[in-house]
């Protein structure tokens, strides 16, 4: 009888720790809510090439300017990498990140340990059903440093549509190699509403140049 009363036979699974966040029946659950001067965001992309192609390209420091916007320049730095950052007006941003986590063609996981600013995040890189390419998954926190958040270095570029931008300009440059650009294609006057969302949504940055360094 005192068996029987400890059985729970309707008691759900907990969710599990995973890759990429927290994993339940198979499926991400939301990541964490933003408070206390830490935004999350996670994005999916489904990218035609091999895990390990995907690993070597995200891994690949100095192609990270190709296909990140506004980094101009990483370099390692005995263990670690130094990121160069430059804004909108000029300004340049410095931070180190330590490689935290380092599985080829699988997972990489990094957080800042010094500099201007702090994000720590991971990337998982599996094998897309029916071996149709690579499902990439980015999980990343964006927190408080010397410049209040990072939204403030990207210069009103919400830091969750950044990320959400860069894993789509890294599949057009893993798939391609270029990366699509929208400079100088003509439109009228947006007005306030239409002005507002270009800001919100950073089309004021610079596309990334790919291996194409001039706008078709």
């Amino acid at each position: 009888m005192a068996d029987a009363l400890k059985e729970t036979p309707h008691r759900e699974d907990l969710p599990r720790m995973g890759s990429a966040g927290i994993l339940r029946d198979g499926r991400y659950m939301a990541p964490p809510a933003d408070k206390d001067g830490k935004t999350w965001v996670r994005t999916t992309a489904q990218i035609q090439a091999s895990p390990l192609d995907c690993y070597e390209l995200w891994r690949n420091y100095a192609a990270v300017p190709l296909w990140q916007e506004q980094i101009k320049e990483v370099r390692l730095k005995g263990k670690n990498s130094h990121w160069v950052m430059q804004t909108r007006n000029g300004k340049t941003i410095e931070w180190d990140e330590e490689l935290m986590q380092d599985e080829p063609g699988k997972r990489m996981a990094w957080r800042t340990v010094d500099g201007d600013s702090y994000n720590a995040g991971e990337v998982i890189f599996e094998q897309a059903p029916g071996d149709r390419g690579t499902i990439v998954t980015v999980l990343q926190e964006f927190g408080q440093g010397r410049l209040k958040t990072l939204a403030d270095s990207l210069l009103n570029r919400n830091p969750k549509q950044a990320v959400i931008e860069n894993v789509r300009h890294f599949k057009a440059f893993m798939e391609t190699g270029e990366i699509p650009r929208t400079e100088g294609q003509p439109h009228g006057p947006r007005g306030v509403s239409g002005t507002i969302k270009a800001e919100a949504y950073g089309e004021h940055i610079d596309t990334p140049p790919g291996l194409e360094r001039k706008a078709s």
